[in-house]
């Protein structure tokens, strides 16, 4: 492996560790895109965060924000912001592809989840080629 690739692959640790710390208690959701594509982060892609209505089923923007180097987004919401009900993620994946210079077939990703219990800690990643997607929950 190279010295470049090698460390590439320290910095990324290590501004996940700060990228952690940064967040702090007050960051219950958090979000980390990755080009698994090109192997590297999808840094600076736009994205947005939306809580549902219950009542109505609208979409209400609670925040907008750009992934940084790292392909993270911390801040996305506030501990007291938080509330239990369905919430979406719109990322700008059309965008990001054509800022390096390619297409990709999905313009934009949506994940939409439910949150239960405001208590825990989620972090929901986006993989991303140009031609395919995934995601998981984890903490």
């Amino acid at each position: 492996m190279s010295a470049n690739r090698l460390q590439h692959l320290k910095n990324h640790i290590l501004a996940g560790k700060t990228t952690a710390a940064m967040a702090g208690p007050g960051s219950p959701l958090t979000t980390h895109v990755l080009n698994t594509a090109m192997g590297v982060p999808g840094s600076h892609m736009a994205l947005s965060l939306y809580q549902q209505d219950s009542s109505t089923a609208a979409w209400n923007l609670i925040t907008t924000g750009t992934t940084n180097d790292d392909g993270r987004c911390p801040g996305l919401i506030t501990r007291e912001r938080f509330t239990s009900g369905v919430y979406k993620m719109h990322f700008e994946t059309g965008q990001y592809w054509e800022s390096l210079g390619q297409t990709s077939f999905y313009p934009y990703v949506e994940i939409v989840f439910t949150i239960d219990s405001t208590s825990e800690k989620f972090h929901v990643p986006l993989l991303l080629s140009r031609f395919s997607y995934s995601t998981y929950r984890g903490s």
